[in-house]
């Protein structure tokens, strides 16, 4: 019964501000933990990673190993470590660093300390913030109200086979491809058969979250070559399940459902923006006067939306 929602402006704005309110209006589907992927102002050299530890008291020693593994691998910080104020015992970072030599390699050795820290995500523009509490709390949290961006994703997760953790929430991080994250509503039942394919090819799993399923399965599909347009058509037939899900990069968001369409999808376009989520209440609480431009059937099994930014004026 999870909530997911997404947003494109036509022009940089309070992106993280309507999430919050997406998600806020959405979080009697599932208060567990509640996560947003915001694409910030793209940095003009390096990236921005953002990553969770898992024991504050060992915040410091956690720290640098992470900025040794980034060294390793041709990497620095381009600004301090931004660390989040809240006296929980799980904590986020916000780095800007160097690009490193290899992504994928960086991720590799980074995963080696996934019991102590997990990455959460990586590139010149996407920011994951995730955490246990509803809307309201991790907004307050993590000062999300205030990012400003382009484009973005929502969720809200009532767990049902895994447990309740930030790791275990969404979004996803397609990791090791920059800027791609993805939202989930629905159940995988082919999880474990794709799942045991997937790790024997490689893969690391983070979670036992069905959902991660989806951000590995489309990163093999680009790796193999196949467009984000054609990893999700795959998907349709591929993936065993009922479910709804959306994947953001830098050039928009993208949608896949099921054959069945059975976890719906609320949207509405105009002007070069989209508001999309779960249930049709939460996209009014966007767009409160927009009383004729609602699709209440949702899209096809497969859409993309692309982003169509506007200079704002002087």
């Amino acid at each position: 019964m999870c909530g997911i929602a997404g947003r494109i402006l036509n022009r940089e704005g309070e992106v993280g501000q309507d999430l919050v309110e997406l998600m806020d209006a959405q979080a009697h589907r599932g208060a567990d933990s509640t996560g947003f992927a915001i694409y910030t102002k793209p940095l003009p050299e390096g990236g921005k990673v953002r990553l969770m530890g898992f024991d504050r008291r060992n915040l410091n020693s956690d720290l640098d190993d992470v900025i040794k593994i980034l060294r390793n691998h041709g990497s620095d910080l381009l600004t301090d470590p931004q660390i989040d104020d809240a006296s929980s015992a799980h904590y986020s970072v916000r780095l800007e660093a160097k690009e490193p030599a290899n992504v994928e390699n960086w991720i590799a050795e980074a995963d080696l300390i996934s019991n102590r820290i997990e990455v959460l995500s990586y590139g010149i523009s996407l920011e994951i913030i995730k955490d246990v509490g509803d809307a309201e709390a991790v907004a307050d949290k993590h000062h999300l109200r205030t990012m400003q961006g382009t484009h973005g994703l929502g969720h809200a997760r009532l767990a049902t086979e895994s447990d309740v953790s930030p790791k275990a929430s969404h979004p996803f991080w397609a990791r090791p491809f920059p800027d791609v994250a993805i939202v989930h509503n629905g159940q995988i039942t082919n999880y474990y058969l794709w799942r045991d394919k997937l790790e024997l090819q490689g893969y690391r799993f983070m979670t036992e979250n069905d959902s991660e399923l989806l951000a590995v399965w489309i990163s093999d599909q680009k790796r193999k070559g196949l467009s984000l347009q054609q990893a999700l058509i795959k998907s349709v037939s591929e993936i065993d399940g009922v479910f709804t899900f959306m994947i953001s990069d830098l050039n928009g968001i993208g949608l896949a459902k099921d054959r069945f369409a059975m976890k719906p999808l609320v949207t509405l376009e105009s002007e070069g923006e989209l508001i999309a989520a779960t249930e049709e209440q939460a996209v009014r609480r966007i767009a409160p006067d927009r009383w004729d431009v609602f699709n209440y059937d949702g899209p096809s099994m497969t859409q993309i939306w692309p982003l169509h930014t506007i200079e704002a004026a002087a």
